[in-house]
């Protein structure tokens, strides 16, 4: 089942349940903080925004999950391949972060003695910046990165869970925006041309402790047409709609189930070995070749989080509404598969 909300309305219940489940086009929910009724240390509220052009990569992050708020910078060299990525905590921001309510438009951002992140957005382009001190040894991580032509369309996704009637997990991915600007890093100046794209991963909602979930996404230009995808599963009630789609000059494409076939070594996943992926409609295969492992591994007390973020080449075929079949061979993206007690 693939339920469509078409209808603007509010995100939760009186009961601070989630009101419709399902996916959208656009965020047609109102996401509003105060309505949610469970423990306020489990809201969880978050914009990661990855620039790429298939050369280098600048992941950053602006995250307030209520018992822990951080801020992260990623610079990533796939030619190398190497990377490297810092990031600074604070204690109890509990929504003081201040993470807009609408992807629509809205600024947030957090600064101190190590770090400045902004993101800005006035509802035609976004503007990102980030000076991080000491990111590499001494060096200092200064990004500033413009994004526009946001596509029409994009993937949201409304999800309940199953074990707590008060969890939930509102979510939208922009992806093939046209990204310009540059990276500087010691002597290293890199600047992202119109080549380069980004994707908006938008969240906020209530989690259960223990999860793992499983994410897929790409952007990039084929056959001059914008194209890209959104693949993802391993959370939630996905019973009323997947978080799967293409999108294609602008309009998302919307795919059933998905599933990540990552080979295996020892009982152990093996991931920069090559990838195989596929959908449950046929309307999605793919081989996924890695060049790059974005591998953290942390546990501390309560908290532990294991992540294999890993950046590569796709090759395969997709295929729209209309029956119409894309090929595309060595089109740079990532897939990932996290597991987080947090």
């Amino acid at each position: 089942m693939q339920k469509e909300i078409t209808k603007y309305g509010k995100l939760l219940n009186e009961q601070g349940q989630l009101a419709h489940p399902g996916w959208a086009r656009h965020p047609v929910m109102e996401y509003v903080r105060k309505d949610i009724k469970a423990n306020p240390l489990r809201i969880k509220e978050w914009d990661y925004y990855l620039i790429t052009d298939g050369k280098r990569g600048l992941a950053l992050t602006v995250a307030d999950n209520s018992y822990m708020g951080m801020y992260s910078a990623s610079w990533l060299n796939f030619e190398e391949p190497c990377e490297t990525t810092k990031s600074v905590m604070t204690v109890l921001p509990m929504g003081r972060t201040g993470l807009p309510a609408s992807s629509a438009e809205g600024d947030t951002g957090f600064k101190n003695g190590r770090i400045d992140i902004q993101f800005c957005n006035n509802g035609r382009e976004r503007r990102l910046y980030c000076s991080f001190s000491r990111f590499r040894k001494k060096e200092t991580l200064e990004a500033a990165v413009i994004l526009k032509e946001e596509p029409q369309e994009s993937m949201v996704i409304m999800t309940p869970y199953a074990e707590d009637p008060h969890a939930f997990y509102y979510n939208q991915k922009i992806n093939c925006m046209k990204a310009v600007g540059f990276v500087s890093l010691g002597s290293e100046k890199y600047r992202f041309d119109e080549s380069a794209f980004g994707v908006l991963d938008w969240g906020r909602g209530v989690w259960t402790y223990a999860n793992t979930w499983y994410w897929a996404s790409a952007s990039g230009m084929l056959d001059g047409h914008t194209f890209g995808f959104n693949l993802g599963y391993g959370f939630g009630d996905t019973s009323a709609a997947s978080e799967n789609v293409l999108f294609y000059d602008g309009r998302v494409h919307k795919l059933d189930r998905i599933e990540f076939l990552i080979p295996q070594e020892n009982g152990k996943d093996a991931f920069m070995n090559p990838w195989k992926i596929t959908s449950s409609d046929g309307r999605f295969e793919a081989l996924f070749r890695p060049v790059l492992n974005r591998q953290s591994d942390t546990n501390v007390l309560l908290i532990e989080s294991d992540q294999n973020q890993v950046f590569g080449r796709f090759s395969g075929k997709a295929e729209l509404d209309d029956g119409e079949i894309l090929t595309f061979r060595d089109f740079f993206g990532f897939a990932e598969k996290v597991r987080n007690r947090w």
